[in-house]
């Protein structure tokens, strides 16, 4: 069965449009919400040993202490997360003493991370995710240096980051709604998620590409536009069975997986999901659109 994708183009544009323009006023309106990996703080894992109080409770009896914006999260069927300000060793002890009052516990982990720390990790954070996109750019560019007709090696690079900003992009407006209304962070865990989607997402998009160009070279005969269809057509099994397989893997870890995984799944899974879109409908399209733009 062969499909024109190239025929419904202006659909895909119009999806992902208002896909992206959502992403963009959720992230004006709410912004994100940083966990302590990049502000600084201290992070409390406990587990209670019968029942677990609400996390209003927990809030409550805590209220006494000056933690700044403390987050409860639940931790599987008796565990809780609390997120808080920096405190001192003495504090941490005091917080054990006032929640066992309440329950029997035990603590699982106690964390404290310096607002210097924080600021550093946030600076190398900013430097990976550019180095990774300019390693990106040029390895495109070099890879695809023998295919200069009809496009440039350098536009199929542009394209290309092109799409992943679009991947990555509407994950991040999901989690400025999860933020606001979930109290859901950014932590180092979500940011190498991230950082995975990127080449998750950039390797979809250089396999339809890699067949444009082998397409290019084998069938003369065919315009731009039926080369893309043409490839597109074979890649599409490979891409739609490798996300498939990829998925079934992130759910089973997303429900069955611990807290500290539940986000970062949730990032992968979206960032699959809207890279295989983008690498199938999106960035092939928009290839033929800046062809097209040029003349």
């Amino acid at each position: 069965m062969f499909f024109h994708f190239i025929k419904y183009k202006k659909i895909y544009f119009i999806i992902s449009g208002v896909l992206i323009l959502a992403s963009f006023c959720s992230l004006i309106i709410f912004g994100l919400e940083p966990g302590i990996d990049f502000t600084g703080g201290s992070i409390l894992e406990i587990e209670y040993k019968d029942f677990r109080p609400q996390n209003q409770e927990i809030k409550e009896a805590l209220a006494g202490f000056d933690l700044g914006q403390i987050q409860v999260q639940s931790s599987g069927k008796q565990g809780v997360i609390l997120r808080m300000k920096d405190v001192s060793e003495e504090t941490h002890q005091k917080i054990l003493e006032k929640l066992r009052q309440q329950k029997q516990l035990e603590e699982l982990r106690f964390e404290s991370i310096g607002p210097i720390i924080g600021k550093e990790l946030k600076g190398r954070t900013e430097t990976m995710a550019i180095l990774s996109v300019l390693a990106i750019l040029i390895y495109i560019t070099f890879a695809f240096r023998k295919v200069s007709k009809p496009v440039a090696s350098w536009e199929y690079a542009i394209v290309s980051v092109f799409a992943l900003g679009h991947d990555v992009f509407i994950p991040l407006g999901v989690f400025a709604v999860l933020g606001e209304f979930y109290s859901v962070q950014i932590t180092i865990p979500v940011i190498t998620a991230f950082l995975v989607v990127i080449g998750y997402s950039i390797n979809n998009t250089v396999v339809v590409f890699d067949r444009i160009r082998e397409n290019l070279i084998k069938n003369r005969n065919l315009n731009f536009e039926e080369i893309i269809n043409f490839s597109l057509n074979q890649t599409l099994s490979r891409c739609l069975n490798t996300a498939l397989t990829t998925l079934f893997v992130l759910f089973a870890v997303l429900f069955l997986g611990g807290a500290t995984l539940k986000y970062f799944s949730l990032v992968l899974i979206l960032g699959l999901i809207f890279g295989t879109y983008s690498s199938i409908f999106l960035a092939s399209p928009f290839l033929l659109w800046w062809l097209k733009r040029k003349h």
